[in-house]
């Protein structure tokens, strides 16, 4: 059975949260400090409800969830005026199953099919697996870079896909 990709909803708030804390355990174990990921945790009840509160309107931004046989396995956020994917998530155990691939695909589409020719994203320096993926699929470091305070200053590079080539 297939994954399915949906528009994320206010009734979706729960699951996001606890399905983006799972994610950002596994994905920056290593890279972000465990205190920071720990407190993470810690505030789970705020998180759901700012999630939910973001829900009711996202703005240019177009939240998915990723489903797989009626659980959430991952998300997605796509920033649709500036073509920039802001979030590609799936927890760990859904990792090196072409599940990455197909929600990648599914945003890249959507944006083309919005008229952009060229779409972003952000990634962590320290982060090569993902990088690796990224760059698997075409997207290149485009030479921006930005820090940013995750429990200690990290560097995130701007990573871009020419869709016209």
């Amino acid at each position: 059975m297939g994954i399915i990709i949906r528009r994320a909803l206010p009734e979706d708030a729960y699951d996001l949260a606890v399905c983006g804390l799972s994610c950002w355990q596994s994905a920056y174990k290593g890279i972000i400090p465990d205190e920071y990921l720990d407190n993470m945790w810690a505030k789970k009840e705020q998180r759901v409800e700012g999630i939910r509160k973001w829900l009711t309107d996202p703005g240019d931004v177009i939240p998915h969830c990723v489903m797989l046989e009626n659980k959430m396995i991952g998300f997605l956020d796509i920033h649709i005026t500036d073509a920039n994917i802001w979030a590609i998530y799936l927890t760990e155990e859904f990792w090196g199953k072409g599940y990455g691939k197909q929600i990648l695909d599914f945003a890249i589409n959507k944006l083309k099919s919005l008229g952009h020719k060229k779409i972003y994203l952000w990634v962590l320096e320290e982060n090569n697996r993902a990088r690796r993926f990224y760059e698997k699929h075409g997207f290149r470091f485009d030479g921006t870079k930005r820090e940013r305070e995750y429990g200690k200053p990290l560097v995130q590079l701007q990573y871009v896909l020419n869709t016209h080539e």
